[in-house]
């Protein structure tokens, strides 16, 4: 850990703000991955975090942690400074409607209009963001979502302390969710008072009912944890929902999206994940070698292998230096009875391993099958 708390700090700088909106300067902070300045052309998920103070730290933290362990993209974070005089005018709500007072309503539109220009004239940012908040905080992320156009990808509540009306007006915003999909995480736990945990299993209840599959919905309800603590549980919780896409093929989503598939609908999923992964969160990644070994028994089993080609040329073009895509061309003609064929792919794969000796005879083996065959 001290590794990534050393990145954070050599990473992280404060800067004022002169707000219209506010009628004065706000401070933030903002953290910048260390690969930004590697790539002109990569560009970057941002996340804004409410009562920067005590979360912004812990957010980031996260986020380096996630990314290195390729369970997430690195992420540009960006915190807003409120003391805690000030979280209660800049996130206050009218008794009467649930909606923003004046002052809080200033403050809105600081957050949707100037922070967020300010980022993205200023950084490159992709188009997915993610807003965070805790109690008083997190139920104001929610006017965000309740906007016919939101700005934010993904809601991360944290013990929100709701308004009375705006778990209903998130619901009746999710009945019109049609195009984009969006994440909200809502966590909990028995170190609330029996009120805010009656109301935000009231408000789960609610949310586990919506049925649209554009809103992508996780509740935690902590048991043993204390307010402070539940905050580092939540954010890696709803890091790990909100970028789920994005980590290498699991046993789970083996399991549940891809073993029933047909070879030529699991080389479609593969494809389309990682299309997906750079549509929303601007990483151009390859498919990972993980994540080809996950599925290469599906490939090779089902329909004789009729589909190996296929699978072959996609990792030729992917990864022309590696031996893989060889190897998977020569075990197509191979199953044929083309042996020749299945000689020459197999003889070009072996003349591109660089690894260990072991490594080389090893795939060896298939030209000495092979060439048995053909005696």
């Amino acid at each position: 850990m001290l590794f990534v708390y050393t990145i954070l700090a050599q990473n992280t700088f404060t800067i004022d703000i002169n707000s219209y909106e506010l009628g004065g300067e706000r401070e933030i902070r903002i953290y910048i991955p260390p690969s930004y300045e590697l790539d002109s052309s990569r560009v970057y998920p941002m996340a804004v975090i409410l009562d920067a103070d005590y979360l912004f730290d812990v957010y980031v933290g996260n986020s380096i942690l996630f990314a290195q362990k390729e369970k997430a993209p690195e992420q540009i974070v960006v915190g807003i400074n409120q003391d805690n005089k000030r979280r209660y005018t800049d996130c206050a709500y009218d008794k009467l409607n649930s909606l923003p007072t004046n002052k809080s309503d200033s403050f809105y539109r600081f957050v949707r209009a100037e922070l967020l220009n300010y980022m993205e004239e200023n950084y490159r940012i992709s188009p997915f963001k993610t807003i965070v908040g805790n109690t008083l905080t997190a139920n104001f992320v929610n006017y965000f979502f309740i906007e016919d156009d939101p700005g934010f990808n993904a809601f991360v509540n944290i013990n929100p302390y709701f308004a009375p009306d705006v778990p209903y007006m998130v619901e009746t915003e999710v009945h019109k969710v049609k195009k984009n999909s969006y994440y909200y995480y809502l966590s909990s736990g028995d170190y609330l008072s029996a009120k805010r945990k009656s109301q935000n299993a009231t408000v789960n209840s609610l949310f586990t009912s919506l049925e649209n599959e554009k809103f992508k919905y996780h509740f935690d309800d902590f048991s043993g944890a204390t307010k402070i603590s539940s905050i580092g549980q939540s954010m890696s919780s709803a890091m790990n929902f909100i970028f789920g896409i994005y980590a290498a093929i699991s046993k789970e989503e083996l399991k549940t999206n891809i073993k029933d598939l047909s070879p030529p609908d699991a080389i479609a999923y593969l494809e389309n994940k990682y299309v997906e992964i750079e549509y929303q969160f601007g990483a151009n990644l390859k498919i990972r070698e993980r994540d080809i070994y996950a599925i290469e028994g599906l490939i090779i089993d089902k329909e004789n292998g009729e589909y190996l080609r296929d699978f072959g040329e996609m990792i030729y073009k992917l990864y022309p230096e590696s031996p893989l895509g060889d190897y998977y061309i020569g075990l197509d003609y191979e199953l044929r009875g083309k042996y020749r064929n299945a000689l020459d792919a197999y003889k070009e794969g072996y003349m591109k391993i660089t690894g260990s000796i072991e490594d080389a005879d090893n795939f060896y083996k298939n030209v000495e099958r092979v060439s048995a065959k053909m005696k």
